[in-house]
């Protein structure tokens, strides 16, 4: 019996693979990945590496095996249908027998476009008949602390949130929720909802901004047709600049706040405060 993790070099996938070593022996554990080059360090340690493409189905040949628990990191490929692409994964996690298929989902309530390949694959894995767990992941801290420099530039945070609140965490927790599914027992066919222990609005977080910089980090709401503009003209691609505005309309309508507890309870542990991510990145 394996646990496989796809998407193993990704940001979110490597955190899983790391914690995972924390709690299993190295050759327990596969990592699937397009690139067996940037998984040469996790299968320096004993990781089986495993190549595999979710746009090629006969990559995954011989990938699982029966009795397997295996963790499905959705797609970063907006352009390619995702829910297309996972359903390989499906397919082939059904055709092995494994004993668990795990996704990493949106929260039940977002309405946002960004949320249709999830439902789509929620669907899709409900419908197998595989044994599964739906993670149905909140927003990242890391999705705003990632790129503070036009932040800091502009001394300015944008959104088209209003007074919308965010119950984010980071990366570290949800792949903590991941890995206690995946090395734990009794969460066959379980939905969590997972976000964060604490919610925050844009105007909190421009403020912890202002006094971790010493300097004045306003919040400036916007519209969401200003917002999509703002960020095709920093280079993001129109159809995802519309996707991003659209997940800041979905937490006006309070649709990422999360309140399950699901996350500190997976994690044994709280989540962590927003504030000490946008510490770590300003030291970054």
């Amino acid at each position: 019996m394996s646990i496989v993790v796809t998407g193993a070099t990704g940001k979110l996938g490597r955190l899983v693979v790391e914690q995972l070593l924390e709690k299993v022996p190295a050759e327990q554990v596969t990592a699937v990945v397009r690139s067996a080059e940037k998984a040469a360090d996790l299968a320096g340690r004993g990781v089986r590496v495993a190549v595999a493409d979710y746009n090629a189905p006969g990559t995954f040949d011989g990938v699982f095996a029966a009795g397997d628990k295996v963790l499905l990191i959705s797609g970063n490929e907006f352009d390619k249908g995702r829910v297309r692409q996972h359903r390989v994964v499906i397919d082939a996690a059904k055709a092995a027998g494994v004993a668990l298929l795990a996704y990493t989902s949106a929260p039940g309530p977002l309405s946002a476009a960004l949320a249709d390949d999830h439902r789509g694959t929620e669907e899709a894995l409900l419908g197998s008949g595989v044994p599964y767990v739906l993670l149905r992941n909140g927003w990242y801290h890391e999705n705003y602390t990632e790129n503070l420099a036009p932040v800091l530039e502009h001394d300015a945070v944008l959104a088209a949130a209003g007074e919308g609140r965010v119950s984010s965490a980071s990366r570290a927790d949800y792949a903590a929720a991941a890995v206690a599914v995946l090395t734990g027992e009794g969460h066959e066919n379980a939905t969590y909802e997972l976000g964060g222990d604490e919610a925050w609005s844009f105007a909190e977080y421009a403020a912890e901004l202002s006094r971790q910089t010493g300097r004045e980090i306003a919040y400036t709401p916007v519209t969401p047709e200003a917002l999509t503009g703002i960020l095709a003209g920093a280079g993001v691609p129109g159809p995802m600049a519309a996707v991003l505005a659209g997940v800041d309309v979905s937490i006006e309508k309070g649709e990422l706040v999360v309140d399950s507890g699901d996350l500190s309870r997976l994690a044994g542990r709280p989540t962590t405060p927003l504030a000490e991510a946008v510490a770590a990145a300003l030291k970054g």
